[in-house]
């Protein structure tokens, strides 16, 4: 998330801040303020942020009143996800939406969350889970988010090469393209078939070896530079 396009002079909202709200906002709403079982903690407001008690689908804020809106891990809880986007593309023109991916829906499934989603082609396409029958057996969330992130270097580096393999990643300007249990075989097929090569390669990010070579390496130094500052905060 260091890498999206936010501007220092931008005003920047987060929807959704729960208890790990953005450093970059300066303002963060929330619907909840008592109850958890939308987040996996407390509620939490940094020093200089302003914090309003509010329902994303129904912002209490001007048109275009921000230049920037961050919303992460919120879209799949919501009750009508075409009111939730359109409020944010009224009230800012950039910003940036994270939910689980298919996968990671798969890999850490929640049963507070109604919705599948995907980034397809440059759309959030969202099926109701109990349209397609959505059931898992297992819960591999304490392994992938957070035993494997905290203790290997190898999957902190998958995590900067590859991050559409658990969350889905999509910064937009002016509108969310958004599209609800679309009938299209075409993406019903990316939730309801197994995936083919083609489509790994579509949702995966195929790279030029070269390219390949440079995401890795960057993300190592990353990674570097994370344990670094984590070890000198400890200090």
């Amino acid at each position: 998330m260091d890498d999206l396009l936010i501007k220092k002079r931008y005003n920047v909202l987060e929807v959704g801040g729960g208890n790990h709200p953005d450093k970059r906002a300066h303002v963060v709403v929330d619907k909840y303020v008592e109850d958890n079982t939308h987040r996996s903690g407390d509620l939490k407001v940094l020093k200089n942020q302003r914090f309003l008690q509010a329902d994303g689908e129904h912002l209490p804020f001007k048109d275009q009143e921000f230049d920037y809106v961050i919303c992460r891990h919120v879209l799949e809880h919501v009750d009508d996800p075409i009111q939730f986007v359109k409020e944010q593309a009224r009230v800012a023109k950039f910003g940036y939406m994270e939910t689980p991916s298919l996968l990671g829906e798969y890999i850490a499934p929640k049963a507070s969350h109604q919705w599948l989603i995907q980034d397809i082609d440059n759309k959030l396409v969202l099926y109701d889970k109990e349209l397609l029958g959505f059931k898992t057996w297992m819960d591999f969330g304490e392994a992938f988010l957070y035993y494997l992130p905290k203790t290997s270097i190898g999957f902190k580096i998958l995590e900067r090469t590859h991050a559409s393999i658990i969350t889905a990643n999509y910064e937009w300007e002016n509108e969310i393209d958004i599209l609800i249990n679309p009938k299209d075989e075409y993406y019903l097929n990316h939730f309801t078939k197994p995936w083919d090569e083609s489509i790994c390669e579509k949702m995966l990010v195929k790279r030029s070896y070269r390219k390949e070579i440079a995401a890795t390496m960057a993300a190592m130094f990353d990674v570097m530079k994370s344990v670094a500052k984590s070890k000198l905060l400890k200090k």
